[in-house]
């Protein structure tokens, strides 16, 4: 063995290579779980410059799967290299994937079963030298899963000598010329085209002159989770071209400009060719559709080429207006409010019919106003160049945020929270009847803002034409869309009769006032979801607005509690002016903030997504990492942000050290977090740790932070 040993070194420093003294290019195997895996290669020495092929080796256990790199359920195998200087590794070659399901038939995801490698490129430089070995270790995670899931590690080291010329290893061979012949590959029989609408994508597929071979069996898989994993397509033939069909995901981003990832079919894609696989990367087309009507995104601008919007009569555009105004009485976000003026018919029935006809045409009065001041905006605005659309306002958190405020504070009166109006004073009647005008005007206001967001039918078209007609014939058709708003009412006012088939005045109408809070309490939980979109880039915006919601209840509480017309002026006062103090609060905490440009130079705190590689990237670049594992649930890991990255003396050493800040979100279940917590011997957040360049072991902060807490394990991690 001595002589053998001594005999190759001799020959690799001589630039020789006798392949059948070379070991077997392998990683001791490891199996985790039900994984077994090892790095192989068909390299049996390693030239300078010249790139090889290593595998990830994985053997699963019996109905046991891992993951491709768009898992569906799971997440994707990962490879982290510890690799000699000057050498560099490619992205895993991922082989055709297939569905993956549980014992019980369900589609868990897209992976591999039974023997899988996976492979990757490794370029050596080319300055290394002949007769050396070089050591590369990899560490590698997966997720297996049957019926339950578990992740996987493994530690794999894999060496070679270096020849003047590669050599192979008769032992790989065969089987990463196998794997490699699985792998996806650019179609060159085909002609692929793409599409989609919203609910599916379309995959075309036409043979190219001399291509004879039929495929079976199709099925794509997107690589960027296009398509939902868990549907089959839907596989039909048109002439000679195959048309696949598959379902969106839910969260498909619907403006993804190209489709990407691996048609697969059974019995490959030329006879005699083993691959399996057919590589897809093309953009989406454009499917020129002529529609009936116009564009249901008012206020746009045709493209060029499409048919301009309809109707072109001035007179067919106002009689579309004023029923759209009409349906607009159906919509859900109207319907709360004005169920709440049907009340107020119901509590006037017992008047005069001049005062229900006042009353009636005050609410009209609001409408038109409203709709009036808006078409007013909206001109001025697009004068200036804005593009807008109905319901722009809504694209204001400011105005989102006020609007859930008020019909917050609107649906705790409707609950009996407290009282508004003059009438339980018992103040004289002027008062009374001027409050109620006041009433009238402001619920039709009210009917305006909140039926923007609706598009009702036949009032998108009126709409886009009336942002681009002039002026003066804009404000007719937002007339008749307000006209169209107020027009039941109006007539319930004018004929009295009408209102005489409403239930007669009773004890029921408490309980209806009650129920009609509860449409106003959805409408503010849509609005809340609203305002998630608009500040989803501000980690704590929605909390403090959900915070800011609270206030705004407690302050309704103190009046109704406290500050009510009864009782002692005291405490009349006090209630008032702790309810006022309430209110400003609860606007003050939730009111969305305007991000503040930061002055040029300052450091600003910008968080990366944790990975093992991202670590070892920081690392290998020289720099500290702050790593942060944290939860939206957890109550601590929000202070000690609060407390951390907002202390002067923190953001000063992150600046000064060029930290890498990572974050590792446990909000929802993620297995890798989950394994990276028990490798640490911890099961919660927080958890928080600080890599100094060149220290392969962390400082592991304590679960509560401080400026100095940090400062002090800064210092210690760069001892």
């Amino acid at each position: 063995m001595k002589f053998i040993r001594l005999l190759l070194a001799l020959s690799l420093s001589n630039g020789l290579v006798l392949p059948s003294l070379l070991l077997a290019a392998e990683s001791k195997p490891q199996k985790k779980g039900a994984v077994g895996t090892q790095l192989v290669s068909d390299a049996a020495a390693i030239a300078p410059g010249q790139p090889f092929t290593v595998a990830l080796r994985m053997q699963h256990d019996p109905h046991w799967h891992s993951y491709w790199i768009a898992a569906g359920t799971g997440y994707p195998t990962s490879l982290a290299w510890t690799l000699p200087e000057g050498f560099k590794a490619g992205p895993i070659q991922w082989p055709a994937p297939h569905m993956v399901k549980d014992t019980a038939g369900t589609i868990t995801g897209n992976g591999y079963e039974g023997e899988s490698f996976l492979l990757v490129e490794i370029t050596p430089p080319a300055t290394l030298a002949p007769g050396a070995t070089v050591k590369l270790t990899a560490a590698a995670e997966w997720l297996m899963c049957m019926d339950v899931c578990m992740p996987g590690d493994a530690s794999l080291e894999i060496s070679f000598p270096v020849a003047a010329d590669t050599a192979t290893d008769a032992k790989w061979t065969q089987a990463i010329a196998d794997a490699r012949a699985k792998l996806p590959v650019a179609s060159t029989g085909w002609a692929v085209t793409a599409s989609h609408d919203d609910q599916s994508a379309t995959l075309r597929l036409t043979p190219k002159p001399g291509t004879t071979h039929q495929p079976a069996d199709l099925h794509f898989f997107a690589a960027d989770a296009f398509t939902d994993y868990t549907k089959t397509n839907t596989v039909t033939r048109a002439g000679d071209t195959w048309v696949i069909t598959g379902p969106l995901d839910a969260a498909a981003d619907k403006g993804t400009k190209r489709l990407t990832g691996v048609l697969v079919s059974s019995n490959g894609w030329s006879a005699g060719s083993g691959y399996a696989g057919l590589a897809i990367d093309v953009p989406f087309q454009v499917e020129r559709v002529v529609p009936d009507a116009p564009p249901s995104i008012p206020g746009s601008q045709p493209s060029a080429g499409s048919p301009p919007p309809a109707p072109s009569s001035l007179l067919a555009t106002l009689a579309l207006a004023f029923l759209g105004g009409l349906i607009l009485n159906l919509m859900p976000c109207v319907f709360p409010v004005l169920g709440i003026k049907v009340l107020g018919f119901v509590n006037q029935s017992g008047s005069a019919k001049a005062k229900i006809v006042s009353h009636g045409l005050v609410f009209a009065l609001g409408v038109l106003v409203s709709f009036w001041a808006l078409a007013g905006v909206l001109l001025a605005l697009r004068a200036g160049g804005s593009q807008l659309g109905w319901g722009f306002q809504l694209q204001s958190p400011a105005f989102v945020f006020g609007m859930a405020v008020f019909l917050l504070i609107f649906a705790l009166n409707l609950s009996g929270l407290f009282e508004i109006g003059l009438s339980a004073t018992g103040v004289g009647g002027n008062l009374q009847m001027q409050e109620g005008y006041a009433g009238s005007f402001f619920t039709g206001a009210l009917a305006t803002l909140v039926a923007t967001p609706c598009s009702a039918p036949f009032l998108a078209p009126a709409l886009g034409a009336a942002l681009s007609l002039s002026a003066g014939q804009s404000f007719l058709v937002f007339t008749c869309i307000a006209i169209g708003l107020a027009l039941p009412y109006l007539l319930l006012s004018i004929f009295p009769q009408a209102v005489r088939l409403l239930p007669r005045p009773g004890a029921w109408m408490e309980t209806f006032k009650q129920f009609m809070a509860f449409p106003l309490y959805a409408t503010v939980g849509w609005l809340l979801w609203v305002l998630a979109g608009q500040t989803k880039d501000d980690d704590n915006a929605l909390l403090m607005i959900s915070f800011g919601f609270v206030i705004v209840a407690m302050a309704a509480w103190s009046y109704g509690r406290f500050g009510q017309p009864h009782g002692k002026p005291g405490k009349q006062l006090f209630g008032r002016v702790f309810a006022a103090a309430l209110l400003a609060g609860g606007l003050y905490t939730g009111w969305p903030k305007t991000a503040e440009i930061a002055p040029a130079g300052s450091y600003q705190v910008t968080w990366e997504k944790w990975s093992p590689e991202a670590i070892a990237a920081a690392q290998a670049a020289g720099k500290f990492v702050y790593v942060d594992f944290t939860a939206r649930w957890c109550a601590t890991c929000q202070t000690n942000k609060a407390t951390v990255f907002h202390n002067d003396a923190v953001l000063a050493e992150l600046k000064k050290k060029d930290v890498v800040l990572l974050r590792g979100d446990w909000t929802n279940r993620d297995p890798k977090i989950t394994a990276e917590l028990a490798r640490w011997n911890r099961s919660a957040v927080p958890f928080n740790l600080i890599y100094a360049p060149g220290k392969p072991e962390p400082v592991i902060l304590p679960e509560l932070l401080t400026g100095g807490v940090v400062l002090e394990a800064f210092a210690k991690a760069a001892r």
